[in-house]
């Protein structure tokens, strides 16, 4: 039951990056938070679904004997008939699958934020720059040169 849940939580975790991801993308930088946010909750779901599976494989391991922080590989070596091994080793090929699908997404979308970044940074360093008119202090730079204002629109 609990590797079902930990499959689903991946499932969900691949559909929040793939939606930040796509924020990303589209330059939705004002809904990203949202969905950090979103992808932080499902971490801590997946984080209490681990220790819910810890306490499952321990009482596994010892009606099987081996150690109470047993992986899948030894669970499945341990495992007393083939209908145990064939749902453990199902469990541990979706399990690794998924995690290699949110390894990826996570490099992809830091390539995103990162990018995102440096355009923010090389924007605020423009704006920095200076207009020719005033400095940093408000104090005028020029006061030789005249103005033409178009007063019509």
């Amino acid at each position: 039951m609990q590797l079902w849940q930990e499959r689903e939580l991946l499932e969900l975790l691949l559909f929040k990056l793939e939606e930040q991801r796509l924020l990303l993308e589209a330059g939705g930088i004002r809904w990203i938070h949202f969905a950090t946010r979103e992808i932080e909750q499902v971490l801590e779901q997946l984080r209490v679904s681990g220790l819910g599976r810890d306490v499952e494989v321990s009482s596994v391991g010892r009606e099987w004997g081996v150690p109470d922080a047993a992986t899948l590989a030894e669970l499945i070596d341990a495992a007393p008939s083939d209908a145990w091994r064939e749902v453990f080793a199902d469990h541990r090929v979706a399990l690794t699958a998924r995690m290699t699908e949110v390894a990826q997404l996570k490099d992809s979308n830091e390539v995103h934020l990162r990018a995102g970044a440096r355009a923010v940074e090389e924007m605020l360093a423009g704006l920095a720059a200076s207009t020719g008119e005033y400095t940093t202090r408000g104090d005028r730079v020029r006061e030789d040169t005249a103005r033409l204002v178009d007063k019509q629109m």
